[in-house]
């Protein structure tokens, strides 16, 4: 399954961020993912030296697919000692095993088209993150997991493995858009200016 950010997506977008709220019992969860990305700002620096792609979302897709691990691949949280073997497979192409972390993120950055993306606001960055993890929430009418979980926009159903729902299972995961609001909301960062920021 395949989207284009369209303006109505794009409006839907800005319509969750701006809903969005952390729930209580899950703020100091938030608060420690948000902690342990920030504490990683030069390793994320660099790659966004070496790509384009803003420093926190590469920090945000490394804690989703890795828990902050640079022994893993930023694709898909497989170890780098050998070539990716979960979705995408074999990855990277080329280079020999074992990878450094920046070389195989790299390569998870170029193949996922995110060093060609020009578009980093809260709309822009929503739909690249619900990309990576992929579309098939929206099929099932349930907000993705990857990007509202521990907030007001999600409660449950879950893909718990590729192609494998579960619709009572729980993310135990932090949303990333949950933890790009909070960001925002400390000043750890400021986007290009958008409804959902000014709000």
């Amino acid at each position: 399954m395949k989207m284009d950010l369209s303006e109505p997506l794009r409006a839907d977008y800005l319509r969750l961020f701006d809903a969005c709220r952390t729930r209580d019992e899950r703020k100091p969860d938030v608060r420690a993912f948000v902690i342990r990305l920030y504490s990683r700002f030069d390793r994320y620096e660099e790659a966004e030296r070496a790509t384009g792609v803003p420093w926190y979302v590469i920090g945000l897709l490394h804690g989703m697919e890795c828990e902050f691990d640079f022994s893993l691949h930023l694709h898909n949280g497989d170890p780098l000692r050998h070539r990716t073997v979960g979705v995408p497979k074999g990855r990277p192409v080329k280079g020999n095993p074992p990878y450094q972390w920046l070389e195989s993120a790299i390569d998870a950055l170029q193949y996922d088209r995110f060093t060609t993306w020009t578009d980093w606001s809260v709309a822009g960055i929503c739909y690249k993150l619900e990309g990576y993890n992929g579309w098939g929430y929206r099929a099932r009418h349930i907000n993705s997991p990857y990007l509202w979980s521990f907030s007001n926009l999600y409660e449950r159903g879950k893909f718990t493995g590729d192609g494998h729902w579960d619709p009572d299972a729980v993310s135990k995961q932090v949303g990333a858009a949950v933890a790009l609001k909070t960001m925002i909301e400390n000043h750890l960062i400021a986007l290009r200016a958008t409804k959902a920021v000014m709000a």
